[in-house]
């Protein structure tokens, strides 16, 4: 049974919306000064650790725009463009990179599917209202959450108001040299004992 991995760059008061700028928000971009090759090196471990993307529309027009065409990026660039990509959305019609599969009805149901399929992870990126259904009907295998010494003081946050009650027991901290700090968290069952799936990138 594969995973699905939730993984965000998350600031210190919860805000995940824009890290990178392309959605060009009031402080969009905010995760560039805390980038370095340590950082660079985990997201290339946990892409090749996995065998598909499940994207929301937002997060998956930006890097359908982004990556196809972006240069110098290696085999991670490759790999990206190449992973099948599932694309959660009732209002795309038309999926243009390479290997991309549209849900647009009973996503929950298709993601259940997918889970039961062998292979490798399903890495989630960004995609913030995706994960509030993926949160919502327990979807969610681990969460890794890539936290930046920084305050917004507004901005879309993972854990919303409204969101599930939702046991998590941390089993990895990985601190880098930049600041930011790797949380890798897992739910917990109705009996207080973890998961075990298998472990996180190095």
């Amino acid at each position: 049974m594969r995973k699905v991995v939730v993984t965000e760059f998350v600031t210190l008061d919860g805000v995940i919306e824009d890290p990178g700028g392309s959605e060009k928000t009031t402080h969009g971009g905010w995760s560039f000064r805390f980038w370095s090759d340590e950082a660079a090196n985990y997201k290339h471990d946990e892409l090749f650790a996995a065998d598909a993307l499940l994207l929301g529309r937002v997060t998956y027009e930006g890097f359908a725009q982004a990556w196809p065409t972006v240069e110098g990026t290696g085999d991670f660039g490759e790999r990206m463009n190449a992973l099948p990509k599932y694309v959660v959305s009732t209002t795309l019609n038309e999926l243009t990179w390479n290997n991309s599969h549209l849900i647009n009805e009973d996503a929950v149901a298709a993601i259940a599917k997918l889970k039961q399929q062998p292979g490798q992870d399903i890495l989630v990126e960004g995609s913030g209202e995706l994960v509030q259904t993926l949160m919502q009907h327990d979807l969610i295998d681990e969460y890794r959450l890539m936290v930046h010494p920084i305050v917004l003081g507004g901005g879309k946050r993972l854990f919303r108001e409204g969101s599930p009650t939702h046991p998590l027991e941390l089993v990895a901290a990985r601190p880098i040299a930049s600041g930011v700090v790797v949380l890798t968290y897992r739910p917990t069952t109705s009996e207080g004992e973890q998961e075990r799936p298998t472990e996180a990138p190095a």
